[in-house]
């Protein structure tokens, strides 16, 4: 109603770029707090920890790529790694390498290849390398691992050159920048090694559409396609 008020009254720019990301982000504050951040969300009963609306961008942008590789930093307990495989056993192609410092799960999935160790390790980055260098395809990355500016800049720069032409670098949860009860002291997230990252790689552009397909997403300025 009361965006129809003001197109009505020649207002739809200033619904759109002032008051429309007002109420999407009140949407979101209370949708982190109904659901507890989503940490009760699963995929066929594993945790995944993901927002829903999130999850079928993703899903639709696996579909149009259909990337031959996956790469996931930030494996947790398993189960986006999961969803990312089972999609790809519906598509009938695509393989993961997953990613985490710590092993908090027993999964045994067959297009997952686990990695134990940080993602900037040298011997894992060699380890992906290897795999790109082989899978014949696609690449895509995501990078969910930690969420500090320092870490994800390092992502950015190691991983970027993995992400083949016309495919995505996802850059989660830069949502912790910009809701205050995500937000930590002196540290801060991936959206500022976002914007660095962009500034000196004209080779990546943010996909805003993807970005704000659903108004509500825990990845602000986290589609960057690799033109």
């Amino acid at each position: 109603m009361l965006r129809n008020i003001i197109t009505k009254c020649g207002g739809k720019r200033i619904y759109d770029r002032l008051i429309a990301p007002v109420v999407s982000r009140l949407f979101l504050g209370q949708l982190i707090r109904k659901t507890g951040n989503f940490g009760s969300t699963t995929w066929l009963g594993y945790p995944i920890w993901q927002n829903t609306l999130d999850l079928w961008t993703i899903q639709e942008t696996l579909a149009e790529i259909k990337p031959a590789l996956l790469i996931e930093c930030g494996t947790n307990r398993g189960g986006s790694a999961r969803y990312y495989s089972h999609l790809f056993d519906l598509m009938g192609h695509g393989e993961i390498v997953s990613i985490d410092v710590e092993k908090l799960h027993e999964l045994q999935l067959p297009r997952v290849q686990f990695l134990l160790g940080t993602s900037v390790d040298d011997t894992i980055v060699a380890t992906v390398r290897e795999r790109v260098a082989r899978c014949g395809g696609p690449v895509m990355v995501i990078l969910d691992s930690d969420h500090s500016e320092a870490h994800v800049a390092r992502e950015l720069e190691i991983y970027s050159a993995f992400v083949t032409p016309g495919s995505y670098l996802m850059v989660q949860d830069g949502v912790i920048d910009i809701v205050n009860s995500f937000q930590k002291q002196g540290r801060p997230g991936p959206l500022p090694a976002i914007r660095k990252f962009l500034a000196q790689h004209s080779e990546f552009a943010l996909d805003q559409e993807r970005c704000d397909r659903f108004m509500v997403t825990h990845h602000p300025m986290g589609w960057l396609k690799r033109r």
